[in-house]
């Protein structure tokens, strides 16, 4: 994301005073709840309502920034971190085309 997207996130919640609302547990529930209704696009199958789904796909992105905001923390940075964790554990070498989880390998 970027800083000025960052920006307008921090000027739409305090437009709204809702930072006091914006704990680390909270933003957690929220995060969980609107990935729900993420699934939920896809629950009978079928076609699926692309801007719908772009809709709940963006209420989690934007969760999910709240609370990195909220922890200091930068999301580029998680994602990479996290990517190198997980490519430790993941050699592509040994794991390409195949889904068992790491201590199945």
């Amino acid at each position: 994301m970027t800083e000025a997207a960052f920006e307008a996130l921090r000027a739409f919640v305090a437009e709204r005073d809702w930072s006091q609302f914006h704990t680390p547990e909270n933003l957690a529930k929220s995060i969980s709840i609107e990935a729900a209704e993420l699934l939920e696009v896809f629950q009978w199958g079928g076609e699926v309502d692309d801007a719908h789904l772009r809709e709940e796909l963006a209420d989690v992105l934007t969760y999910c920034f709240l609370l990195a905001d909220k922890i200091g923390a930068d999301p580029q940075q998680l994602v990479l971190d996290k990517l190198e964790q997980t490519r430790a554990k993941y050699p592509a070498d040994i794991v390409r085309g195949r889904s068992e989880k790491y201590d199945q390998l």
